[in-house]
């Protein structure tokens, strides 16, 4: 009897694709779930590409948390200095996490060259700084060098500037800075283009010209201990909550510590949004995939009745006859995510090597559509996908228990 039931169930496995009624019905319910997955699988890796990409950036000139006066809180310009004499710089050795700790000042100027003049932001940093953000998106020249014992004339600028200025690498300009008296000739500082980068954000790049700090020191008679405040820059961007009211409970009552969810609220606002987008995406997708499968199983086991009334009479349990169309929609659903999942990389690593897909950076801070996605997503995806549906078709199987093998083996 048992082999008996192995050759009907093999019978019912072999002839899934062979019904000219089924076959149409269960292409389309394996194509539902491919496209399903390529969907989620971009939603999922721009979604958080862009998410990931808005904090490097911020974090790139902002550090994840800045150590400021009060006084400059929420400003772009340090007007109060902090002594460099603290029990944080340059290690931050009471509160684990901490990559590193930089030193910055920022001053407003302007650029002034033959034929035109612009407003910018003077970010003065030290030989502390951490240049990896800028590393990757330099694209002419070098980085400068602030280890000289006088002030270096080097200087970074955006692609933004230089083309708004028409200014290229090599070249040297001034910069024009308002002394706090009208009365009084500003200050003008010669600097020398070493480099130039692209972030994509135009917000900072249409503003910020990186420098060194003793000149921004210089101009606001500041002793050489005195900076405009410290950047945090931690080893882990998901702990920035908790580590930024441990940095404030570590710094002295006269500074403030922020973090730049607290100084870009907006930005990391908009940004949250994409989770939730993400997860209706998924529902959305899943539910399809679900409703098509089901209307496959559905066909299968209608045209089926009269084997399933076979195996009913041949000692097969409604159970057992339920897991044979489970195990039957099991591999179409897997059939269906190893497509969807070799078409989906495959696309998601077109865009991420070919940028494929352009942005407006004005609105999306990014110039093309970043992805970023793990294995471990990849495969958690994988497996919800499967278990839903599977758990959805349980109750179209439920039909099973309705037939008896009287009618069923009389059934056309």
């Amino acid at each position: 009897m048992n082999y008996e039931l192995f050759i009907a169930k093999r019978i019912i496995a072999a002839k899934t694709y062979k019904s000219s009624i089924s076959s149409p019905i269960i292409k389309i319910a394996i194509i539902a779930i491919a496209l399903g997955m390529i969907i989620m699988l971009i939603a999922i890796a721009t979604g958080l590409g862009l998410q990931q990409k808005i904090r490097e950036k911020l974090s790139g000139f902002n550090g994840h948390i800045q150590i400021t006066n009060f006084d400059n809180n929420n400003s772009e310009i340090t007007l109060t200095p902090i002594s460099i004499q603290q029990g944080f710089y340059p290690d931050f050795k009471s509160v684990k996490g901490v990559k590193n700790v930089q030193v910055f000042a920022t001053k407003a100027g302007i650029i002034r060259t033959e034929t035109d003049f612009e407003g910018i932001i003077f970010k003065g940093l030290a030989s502390d700084y951490d240049w990896t953000f800028f590393k990757e998106y330099l694209v002419e020249g070098k980085l400068p060098n602030f280890t000289t014992e006088k002030a270096s004339e080097e200087v970074l600028i955006s692609r933004e500037i230089a083309n708004r200025m028409k200014l290229k690498l090599g070249d040297e300009f001034n910069v024009l800075f308002v002394k706090e008296s009208p009365s009084k000739a500003p200050w003008i500082r010669v600097v020398k283009i070493v480099g130039i980068y692209n972030s994509g954000f135009q917000d900072f790049d249409k503003n910020y010209v990186l420098a060194d700090i003793r000149h921004i020191q210089k101009m606001n008679r500041w002793t050489a201990t005195q900076v405009g405040g410290f950047e945090v820059i931690l080893n882990n961007f998901d702990e920035i909550n908790q580590k930024s009211i441990e940095i404030y409970e570590q710094t002295p009552s006269t500074l403030n510590a922020q973090s730049i969810k607290e100084k870009y609220p907006a930005i990391f606002e908009w940004i949250g949004l994409f989770d939730t987008n993400i997860l209706v995406i998924i529902f959305i997708m899943i539910l399809v995939a679900g409703i098509n499968m089901i209307t496959a199983l559905l066909v299968l086991i209608l045209e089926r009745t009269q084997m399933i009334g076979i195996l009913k009479a041949l000692g097969g349990t409604n159970k057992s006859i339920r897991k044979i169309f489970l195990y039957n929609a099991g591999y179409l659903i897997l059939k269906g995510l190893f497509w969807g999942n070799t078409i989906g990389i495959l696309l998601l690593l077109l865009q991420k090597y070919g940028g494929v897909i352009t942005l407006n950076p004005e609105t999306y801070y990014v110039t093309k559509a970043p992805v970023y996605i793990t294995i471990n997503q990849v495969l958690l995806l994988n497996i919800g996908t499967l278990l839903l549906c599977l758990f959805m078709l349980l109750i179209p199987t439920l039909i099973v228990s309705k037939i008896t093998p009287v009618k069923a083996i009389k059934f056309e």
